[in-house]
């Protein structure tokens, strides 16, 4: 199948073209010439790479929804094996779900985070009586590494969180205990992304090698945002900004907004709107988390540190597929300027976690596209006004929930 759009703005996930015409072609983008089977005409329109959630954990129905808000690729940052194997099967099988990749569990001090959170009726709620392994030592680092890598695991994730921040004590992995993990990773050849929550775990995780952080730190003040944010731009490494995982688990209503746009909440389902309204009582996180992410946000990005979006949506909250609009409007509160948010979710997720078939507009990638009305690269909630999704070239069909 061939489908030609016609005079579309095109964000391509790096800069914006004015008017162009883009080819899907099968399963990929391809060069404009030739017949069409279909031709659809993009006068105001703009044509997106599919979004990249760079934070998400999937289970039943949660890739379904990320789709259906054109977020066609999810970066899972932990997930029980048993649950994770089957959402694995749905993405390599189905174009109607969001792709997947993932860290599979999580590694942890034994009683450390997120362990406090997977309850016996949180694991019932998910359909499973899995539970998270732990780590105590460094024999039991690297079997966990190498238990990860049996499961396919595309990256490693580790916490260092001792729950401080939000007034709790947590275990946590010693730095050196980290260090042996992530080193195991990189011997493997895959990357360490950190669960970190404060400058102090931050710098921890960094000193140790992690490649990333799964979210930014939101215990400075704007002085202390601009120091750290220096002191990171000294390492290699890139922070995902889940400042709608702030808000839920602060409290804030910020992200009840996405109730009072229809064209959020028309495709939203009823399990997705009910988890914006949550309580997160077992979550620690700093009382001023969401100020203070903003800030580090702004900082982290003046200070030439790749900022990837992402939201820590679970089936619990934030939702699935329209947190990440959500996301992308608190990153231009935050400062970025539309197009900047929009690279966010799309060309820095991919370049990197490693996905250099998607994440941009360029004959022989991924035909994984958002075709939206309006502008978003001036509006960003334009992302919002969805047209069209593709994965892998397939057109989605939209049936409000």
């Amino acid at each position: 199948m061939r489908t030609l759009i016609h005079n579309v703005r095109v964000f391509d996930g790096e800069r914006t073209i004015p008017r162009a015409d883009v080819l899907i072609d099968g399963d990929r983008i391809g060069e404009p010439g030739g017949p069409a089977d279909i031709e659809l005409d993009g006068t105001g329109k703009t044509l997106l790479p599919g979004l990249i959630d760079a934070h998400a954990h999937a289970f039943d129905g949660d890739l379904a929804e990320a789709l259906r808000f054109g977020v066609t690729t999810e970066l899972d940052l932990n997930n029980l094996p048993p649950l994770l194997a089957e959402q694995r099967r749905l993405a390599a099988d189905r174009d109607d779900v969001a792709d997947l990749r993932s860290s599979s569990v999580i590694a942890t001090a034994p009683g450390g985070h997120p362990t406090q959170i997977m309850t016996p009726d949180v694991l019932k709620m998910l359909g499973t009586d899995a539970t998270i392994d732990t780590v105590a030592d460094s024999g039991q680092a690297k079997a966990f590494v190498e238990a990860r890598l049996a499961e396919g695991a595309d990256y490693l994730k580790i916490a260092v969180d001792d729950g401080a921040s939000g007034g709790t004590r947590l275990p946590v992995l010693s730095p050196e205990l980290a260090a042996v993990l992530v080193e195991a990773a990189h011997a493997a050849g895959i990357k360490a992304i950190a669960h970190t929550v404060t400058a102090r775990e931050a710098m921890i995780a960094l000193d140790v090698g992690a490649d990333g952080l799964a979210h930014l730190y939101a215990d400075t003040d704007p002085a202390g945002a601009e120091e750290m944010a220096a002191r990171i731009a000294a390492y290699d490494a890139f922070v995902i900004s889940t400042i709608t995982y702030m808000e839920a688990v602060t409290g804030d209503p910020g992200g009840t907004e996405l109730l009072r746009d229809p064209r959020v909440a028309d495709r939203m389902s009823e399990r997705s709107k009910a988890t914006l309204n949550r309580e997160f009582s077992d979550i620690p996180l700093h009382s001023q988390g969401v100020t203070n992410a903003s800030h580090a946000a702004l900082a982290l990005f003046r200070a030439g540190v790749p900022l990837l979006a992402g939201t820590d949506c679970t089936p619990f909250g934030p939702p699935h597929g329209a947190g990440l609009h959500h996301e992308l409007l608190l990153l231009t509160e935050a400062g970025l300027t539309p197009a900047e948010a929009l690279a966010a979710a799309t060309s820095l997720p991919a370049r990197h976690f490693g996905l250099s078939d998607r994440g941009r507009i360029a004959p022989g990638l991924r035909a994984d596209l958002l075709l939206v009305g309006g502008d978003p690269t001036r509006n960003i909630t334009d992302t919002r006004a969805i047209a069209d999704i593709w994965r892998r070239g397939v057109r989605q069909t939209h049936t409000p929930a």
